[in-house]
């Protein structure tokens, strides 16, 4: 596979790819929406990554991180970086892309005393999938049973607090309570709270 075929580009950076800063690779229209561009106020300068794939001159898979304090979940304990997202399209699946930009988020915070991120099980999303993160390398640690209050609300699922050693064997920690209110970082998030919800939490325990 040729360089001309593949290759990543961090649009933090700036350029002709940095519409992909409040987009993703869903089919969603582009826009700076008050939210994103909030968060990216905060993270950019915490040290947030955005990298897009490109294979054959299409955008087929991107990955998204920060250390613990710049990312958009309630996650901390020592020199943390947090996976906000990781996503490879359908039609790119079997060349190991995942891999390929996880070994980005490694080589930037090669210094990180772990990575951590969220996986979901049972949820009816295809996004952050727990087996999909267990294939990366990561493993839960940690978990909470919950119910959306506005989709699906009969349906129960799982978010994982996962988990990858690196320089030290200290896990992290969440902050589950705040883990109930959604997250506000990207819309196209599974846990998203939209701005027309009005409510605090969008997510209840359940036991």
């Amino acid at each position: 596979m040729s360089q001309t075929e593949l290759y990543i580009v961090d649009v933090v950076e700036g350029g002709v790819h940095e519409r992909y800063l409040y987009r993703c690779l869903a089919p969603m229209p582009y826009r700076k929406y008050e939210r994103r561009r909030r968060y990216l106020e905060s993270a950019v300068p915490g040290g947030l990554r955005k990298k897009i794939l490109f294979y054959q001159g299409s955008a087929v898979g991107q990955i998204e991180y920060a250390p613990a304090e710049a990312s958009g979940y309630p996650i901390f304990g020592g020199n943390a970086v947090v996976l906000n997202c990781i996503w490879v399209l359908r039609r790119a699946k079997g060349h190991r892309f995942g891999r390929l930009l996880m070994n980005e988020m490694m080589r930037d915070y090669a210094n990180a005393d772990c990575f951590a991120t969220v996986g979901l099980e049972d949820h009816w999303s295809g996004w952050l999938r727990k087996e999909h993160m267990e294939y990366l390398g990561f493993r839960s640690i940690d978990s909470i049973t919950v119910s959306h209050r506005v989709k699906h609300p009969d349906r129960r699922f799982k978010i994982h607090l996962m988990w990858i050693p690196n320089r030290s064997d200290e896990p992290p920690s969440w902050r589950r309570i705040d883990l109930l209110r959604g997250v506000d970082f990207c819309m196209a998030h599974p846990l998203y709270r939209a701005k027309s919800v009005r409510m605090e939490e969008i997510l209840q325990r359940v036991m």
